[in-house]
């Protein structure tokens, strides 16, 4: 059984994990959405009541 040693190892000794971009993206994307929209309708809601 042979070990591989890295040349950048975490502090612990494991290997980073990269997550792929396009998970990330959609990971954004999912929150984002429902967090503009609820932030649209936040700002509409309270303009009313300031302008009447």
């Amino acid at each position: 059984m042979s070990t591989s040693v890295s040349k950048d190892p975490t502090p612990n000794g494991q290997q980073p994990v990269h997550t792929p971009a396009a998970l990330i993206a959609f990971a954004w994307t999912l929150v984002g959405v429902p967090l503009a929209y609820g932030l649209y309708q936040t700002i509409k809601t309270a303009s009313t009541l300031f302008t009447g």
